[in-house]
């Protein structure tokens, strides 16, 4: 069965991969993707603050990967948002080969079922990319503020923390 669990050192290699073969989808498409900085974003999941979490399966496959941060970012939200409590997630990506299954909005929702457990009222994330945007808002994400950042611009969303109680069935569906 197919898990949520807090990244480690091991799982650079399978993290890397996964990556690599999304960038391939991506750049199929015709959209930006990661591939020069893969091996960059999967040594993250070496982080000692256990802020990087994968979606595995219990021997080991990862299919997914997230990180989630306890503060959201400063630029782009209002002193009223930042006030608010919330979990900020980031540098979401899945496996190409799973997708009809749908893991990242499993991931999503176990992000906004782990929020409402610890007693945050949000979850937020941002990307670059109109695609994700429209993908996000399926997961029940809706774009707050789109920001203008150097050279990119940046849509940051947002969702109320709330528990999902069919949470372990779509993880048994993957």
């Amino acid at each position: 069965m197919f898990a949520m669990r807090s990244a480690t050192a091991d799982d650079v290699p399978a993290v890397e991969d996964m990556i690599l073969a999304r960038s391939d989808w991506m750049e199929e498409r015709g959209l930006p993707s990661w591939r020069e900085k893969a091996a960059e974003l999967a040594r993250q999941a070496e982080n000692p603050d256990g802020d990087v979490w994968v979606l595995a399966e219990d021997d080991g496959r990862v299919i997914g990967c997230t990180t989630v941060q306890e503060q959201t970012p400063s630029w782009g939200w209002t002193v009223d948002e930042l006030n608010e409590s919330a979990h900020y997630l980031y540098s979401t990506v899945t496996d190409p080969a799973y997708r009809d299954k749908k893991p990242g909005t499993v991931m999503g929702l176990w992000a906004v079922d782990r929020a409402a457990q610890e007693g945050r009222t949000w979850v937020r994330r941002g990307c670059y990319v109109p695609e994700l945007v429209r993908y996000n808002e399926t997961q029940g994400f809706r774009l707050v503020h789109e920001v203008q950042r150097t050279h990119t611009k940046v849509y940051l969303m947002g969702r109320r923390a709330e528990r999902v109680t069919d949470l372990e069935e779509r993880f048994w569906a993957l």
